[in-house]
């Protein structure tokens, strides 16, 4: 499989910060696992004890390395069996849909996408 670079949005202010931070760490790991080049934007939550910066530069830089990536992962987080809001994922999704960058909700989801894709090409 090439090197296929995936985006991670999933909420961060929304629920319980730490909590959120780490299904992007661990979703890293398992599409590591997988041969995929994940891009973890709430690393920026360890960035920030360094560097104070607001909301607007983190997603800024986070769009910028989104259109560099083939695919996004959008993560959900629930709290009491409710969706954890996210207007930063939502932006995420939104941008992603813009610039034809396909959007997937389960890591399953997207490696059976990449899996076929890459049997087409070979054929």
């Amino acid at each position: 499989m090439d090197k296929i670079r995936v985006y991670i949005a999933s909420p961060y202010t929304g629920g319980w910060m730490p909590s959120n931070v780490k299904l992007q760490i661990e979703t890293c790991d398992k599409l590591m696992n997988l041969g995929y080049h994940p891009f973890v934007p709430l690393l920026s939550h360890f960035l920030q004890i360094y560097s104070l910066r607001n909301e607007h530069d983190w997603l800024e830089l986070g769009f910028t390395w989104l259109k560099q990536c083939n695919a996004v992962l959008r993560l959900q987080n629930t709290i009491k069996g409710e969706i954890v809001p996210s207007f930063g994922s939502d932006q995420e999704e939104a941008l992603a849909k813009e610039n034809n960058i396909p959007v997937f909700y389960s890591i399953e989801e997207l490696n059976d996408y990449f899996k076929a894709r890459s049997k087409q090409l070979k054929l």
